[in-house]
C-alpha cells in the first residue's frame, strides 16, 4: 500500500525524501486553477518561472507572459493570473510562460521528484483516478503564501486525501495530511462560505480580483492534468 504524505509550505519541502515520488502541486487560489483552466482551453504548453528576471527574458524572447506578483500584473506581463484570462481566444494552441508569487516557484521546488503534476479542485477527479493508477507515494505539495499556510491549499489537500484514502490504495500517517481532511470534512459542507476565513480570499477581494473564486472551487470543470517534463508544463 502507497502512502500519503501534505506538505503546508514550501519551506518544508524536503526534496531528497522525495525523490521518485509522486508530487501535486496546489494553489487553488489560483495558479493551479488557472493552469488547469488554460489546459482545458486547448494551451499546448505552459513554461512555469519563479523568477520575474526570468519572466521578463522570456518576454524579450517574444513568448507570451502571463505573470503576476502580490496578485498584480507585472508592467511587461500580457496578463496576470486569474483564470478568466486563459480564454481559448489567448492560450489555444500556444506556449505560454507563466510566473506566479508561490505557485511557480512551487513547481521548480519539487523538481527531483518521479513526477509532478498540478492539481486543483476544477481537475479532481482526473488527477485522483491518475494518482491511484500510478502506484507511487504522493505528496501532496501546498504553494502556500510567502512559504506560510494557506487555509485554501490545504482544504485542496485534504480533498485530494480524502479521495485517496477511500480508495484502499493509500494509507498515511502523516499528521499534516490528517489536519487536512479534518479541515475538509469541516469546509465541503459550504465551502463558498468557510473560503470567506482565507487571508487570500481577502487579499484578493481587497485588490478586486476575486471575480474567479467561486470558479477555482467547482470540482471536475476538466479532465486535463497538467504534467512538469523537461522544464514545461504539458498536458
Amino acid at each position: 500500500m502507497k502512502r500519503i504524505e501534505t506538505c503546508f509550505s514550501p519551506a518544508l519541502y524536503e526534496g531528497d525524501r522525495h525523490k521518485g515520488e509522486f508530487v501535486v502541486i496546489i494553489d487553488i487560489l489560483r495558479a493551479s486553477s488557472a493552469i488547469c483552466t488554460a489546459f482545458a482551453n486547448g494551451v499546448e504548453s505552459i513554461i512555469p518561472v519563479a523568477t520575474v528576471a526570468e519572466a521578463r527574458e522570456y518576454k524579450q524572447k517574444g513568448y507570451l507572459v502571463a505573470a503576476e506578483r502580490d496578485g498584480y500584473v507585472l508592467d511587461f506581463a500580457d496578463f496576470g493570473n486569474s483564470p478568466f484570462n486563459f480564454t481559448k481566444e489567448k492560450v489555444g494552441g500556444k506556449t505560454i510562460v507563466y510566473s506566479t508569487t508561490n505557485g511557480t516557484g512551487s513547481i521548480h521546488k519539487a523538481e527531483g521528484a518521479g513526477k509532478i503534476v498540478v492539481g486543483s479542485f476544477l481537475n479532481i477527479t482526473a488527477l485522483t483516478d491518475m494518482i491511484i493508477g500510478s502506484d507511487m507515494d504522493v505528496v501532496l505539495f501546498c504553494a502556500g503564501w510567502k512559504n506560510r499556510f494557506s487555509l485554501e491549499d490545504t482544504l485542496g489537500a485534504g480533498s485530494f486525501a480524502e479521495r485517496l484514502l477511500e480508495s484502499g490504495r493509500f494509507s498515511t500517517i502523516c499528521d499534516s495530511t490528517f489536519a487536512a481532511i479534518d479541515l475538509w470534512k469541516q469546509a465541503k459542507v459550504d465551502l463558498w462560505g468557510y473560503i470567506q476565513k482565507a487571508a487570500q480570499r481577502s487579499r484578493l477581494r481587497d485588490k478586486g480580483l476575486d471575480d474567479c473564486i467561486q470558479f477555482c472551487l467547482e470540482q471536475d470543470f476538466t479532465d486535463s492534468v497538467p504534467c512538469f517534463r523537461e522544464g514545461a508544463l504539458v498536458d
